[in-house]
């Protein structure tokens, strides 16, 4: 019985721990920190397996970092929406001294393990969860202009594995922060709009005419034509060490195509259906934007 019981006990401790960290989110923002890393590495600054490593934890950590004290600070709005309220803090399976306790540990391990790396794969890292914890999440109930400040530390991954490859933060690492920061409208656009209802319930603005409507539905497009041309920069010879071939420009704009395509649907339909796909479309062209640039790199 006591076995039983030791067993139960530490599965919900896992499974609490895996949700206030969102081990789903954290483990495809750790993929862009790996895809940066995987663009970044040269003759100069050669590939290493310590470095991988403490990228891949610690970049967890700071994403596990907000995310957990992201939780504490909205954990009565959380209780009040059907996606949240079985979080473990607000259903009380966590304290909230506990889930400070995590999240500040999670902070410490995180930024130790990228300041090991070099020092501005830290002061980035440290960035984001000050941005993600102080600045974006207070603001999700004040005005829809809290996803522009998301955007920010939602953008800093793909250009974190760069700097960890290389120490330097120069055009090619902006680059790289350009295409997610352009990415994140339209992808947490159409979230706010699938989620709309829920989110009203806890008072989050996350839509930027406040409705799901043409005006929403129009910057989403824009923001996606911004995104395409983003991504096509480094195929221009100007983001110094950061480029890809024709091909693979075109590949790119193949995908953006793809998108876009979601994004004009969203605008025609403006239903729920449409968003979840632009949604689910929005997921797939990151993904496979960071293949395609690796395997161009590797190719060449």
């Amino acid at each position: 019985m006591n076995s039983s019981s030791n067993t139960f006990s530490l599965k919900t401790v896992f499974l609490d721990f895996k949700e206030i960290t969102k081990a789903g989110l954290a483990i495809s923002v750790l993929f862009s920190s790996i895809a940066g890393y995987f663009l970044g590495f040269s003759k100069e600054h050669p590939f290493q397996w310590s470095v991988l490593i403490m990228l891949a934890i610690g970049g967890y950590c700071m994403v596990g970092a907000s995310n957990a004290f992201n939780q504490v600070i909205e954990k009565d709005l959380d209780a009040l929406m059907d996606r949240t309220k079985n979080r473990p803090v607000p259903t009380g399976r966590m304290s909230t001294f506990s889930a400070v306790v995590v999240a500040s540990l999670l902070t410490i391990i995180g930024i130790t393990l990228l300041y090991m790396i070099n020092p501005k794969t830290a002061m980035f890292g440290a960035i984001s969860i000050f941005l993600y914890t102080s600045v974006y999440t207070p603001l999700k109930t004040v005005t829809s202009l809290s996803v522009f400040v998301g955007a920010f530390p939602g953008a800093i991954p793909f250009m974190l594995g760069w700097v960890a490859a290389t120490g330097d933060f120069g055009i090619e690492a902006g680059t790289l922060f350009l295409i997610q920061f352009f990415w994140q409208f339209p992808h947490f656009w159409s979230i706010g709009w699938l989620l709309y209802e829920d989110y009203e319930k806890a008072g989050f603005f996350m839509l930027p005419t406040g409705k799901k409507d043409k005006g929403t539905a129009l910057q989403v497009i824009l923001y996606t034509v911004w995104l395409i041309i983003a991504s096509l920069l480094p195929s221009l010879g100007y983001t110094g060490k950061l480029f890809i071939s024709p091909l693979a420009a075109v590949v790119i704009f193949l995908l953006g195509v793809w998108m876009l395509f979601y994004a004009v649907k969203l605008y025609k339909l403006r239903t729920a259906k449409a968003a979840k796909t632009l949604m689910l479309v929005s997921v797939g062209y990151i993904t496979l934007l960071q293949l395609v640039y690796i395997i161009d790199k590797f190719l060449r």
